[in-house]
């Protein structure tokens, strides 16, 4: 299966359009263009019980960060423990944006510090324009959760 997102607010899932929002720049300017494969999904275990998904899960933990640190390459774009001199987009957050989220593979294998880290789908409340994810409302992500799964990529034109 493939996530399309259709223009820079539709998502289509399946036969499933879903209202998003990208990027505030628009496509390629934040939010990358291409065919991408998708990761695990995150999940606030505090927040909201273990969605229905064919998705490998791991729990957020208050320790976890996603990596933006051009400093660090070896650790450029992946999930690290929160450390002070590494530069990190936190997971743990206090509002809801990453109660869920799925880290797009973009820039993800031998990754290159600068061209872009931290490209999630993950939850918005209000569709404002984000740094370069997609943001979905949480009951559509849930709906999206039960038909995707681990081969599924997604098609960002």
């Amino acid at each position: 299966m493939t996530i399309f997102l259709k223009n820079k607010q539709t998502l289509q899932v399946d036969d499933f359009y879903f209202k998003c929002s990208i990027g505030k720049n628009g496509l390629d300017k934040k939010t990358p263009k291409g065919t991408f494969k998708i990761e695990y999904l995150y999940f606030r275990k505090d927040r909201i019980k273990l969605p229905k998904t064919f998705l490998k899960t791991i729990e957020i933990k208050p320790d976890m960060g996603w990596s933006d640190d051009i400093n660090f390459p070896n650790k450029y774009n992946k999930l690290i423990r929160v450390n002070k001199k590494i530069h990190h987009e936190k997971l743990l957050r206090n509002d809801n944006k990453y109660d869920l989220l799925i880290p797009i593979k973009y820039n993800f294998e031998k990754s290159i510090p600068g061209k872009g880290s931290c490209i999630f789908i993950h939850l918005t409340n209000n569709y404002n324009p984000t740094a370069g994810c997609i943001a979905l409302k949480k009951k559509d992500f849930l709906i999206m959760l039960k038909l995707i799964n681990q081969s599924t990529k997604i098609k960002i034109y």
